[in-house]
C-alpha cells in the first residue's frame, strides 16, 4: 500500500483547479499557489511543463497512485487497440477504488483507497482489500453488510456534490459495472487532457 505523502488539497492549489469538485477546496477561496511564493506572478509554461501538469492532475485525480504504477498504466493504453489516452482514462476508471467513489458509497477518492483497503467492500460477493483491482464489465461491487452503517457511507450517499455516472448501475449498496467508459462519460469537475500525457510518455 502506498502512503500519501502530502496534504490532498496541496495539489489542487499547485494546479490552480478543483480537481474534485468539493465546496471544502481552498482553491475556492485562494487561487493562487501554496507556499511562500504562491501569489508570485507565474511566467508562461512551455510545452513540457504543460504536459507535465496534466499528467500530475490526472494521476493526482485518483489519489496515491505511485509514478511507477501511472507509467505502467500508460504501457497498457499503449496496447490496447483505440485511442491512447482514452484507453488510459478507460484503465483508470476499472480500478476498484475509482468505482467505490463513483457509487458514491465514500465522499472522497482517498477515503475510497482506504475503505477497500481496511475490507468493506465484496466484489462478486468476494471480500477484495486491493484498492488498484481491475474491475470488468458485469462485476458488482457492494459494501460488506456490516460496513453499512458507517457514518461516511451514510454521508456520501445522500450527498449533493455529485451524480454516479451511466456506466455505473447502482442500487443503495451495491453497484454493477457496466462498461468501460469514454472519456465524455467520465464526470471529471475540470478539463482532463489524457493527449497531453500521451505526449509527456511518448517524448
Amino acid at each position: 500500500m502506498s502512503k500519501r505523502i502530502q496534504t490532498k488539497y496541496k495539489i489542487d492549489r499547485r494546479m490552480g483547479e478543483n480537481i474534485w469538485g468539493r465546496a471544502k477546496s481552498p482553491v475556492n477561496r485562494r487561487e493562487y499557489g501554496p507556499g511562500q511564493h504562491g501569489q508570485r506572478r507565474k511566467g508562461k509554461l512551455s510545452d513540457f511543463g504543460i504536459q507535465l501538469r496534466a499528467k500530475q492532475k490526472l494521476k493526482g485525480y485518483y489519489g496515491n497512485i505511485s509514478e511507477k504504477q501511472f507509467r505502467r498504466y500508460y504501457d497498457e493504453a499503449v496496447r490496447r487497440k483505440g485511442d491512447t489516452g482514452e484507453n488510459l482514462v478507460g484503465i483508470l476508471e476499472c480500478r476498484l477504488d475509482a468505482l467505490v467513489y463513483r457509487a458514491k458509497f465514500v465522499p472522497t477518492v482517498f477515503a475510497a483507497r482506504q475503505f477497500v483497503n481496511h475490507g468493506h467492500v465484496l466484489v462478486n460477493g468476494r471480500r477484495c482489500n486491493i484498492p488498484s483491482a481491475m474491475v470488468k464489465a458485469g462485476d458488482v461491487v457492494e459494501i460488506r453488510e456490516k460496513s453499512r452503517q458507517i457514518n461516511m457511507v451514510i454521508e456520501a450517499a445522500g450527498s449533493p456534490e455529485r451524480d454516479v455516472p451511466e456506466y455505473l448501475s447502482v442500487d443503495s449498496t451495491k453497484a454493477t459495472f457496466v462498461r468501460v467508459p469514454t472519456l465524455d462519460e467520465v464526470p471529471y469537475p475540470v478539463i482532463m487532457e489524457p493527449n497531453l500525457v500521451v505526449e509527456f510518455y511518448s517524448r
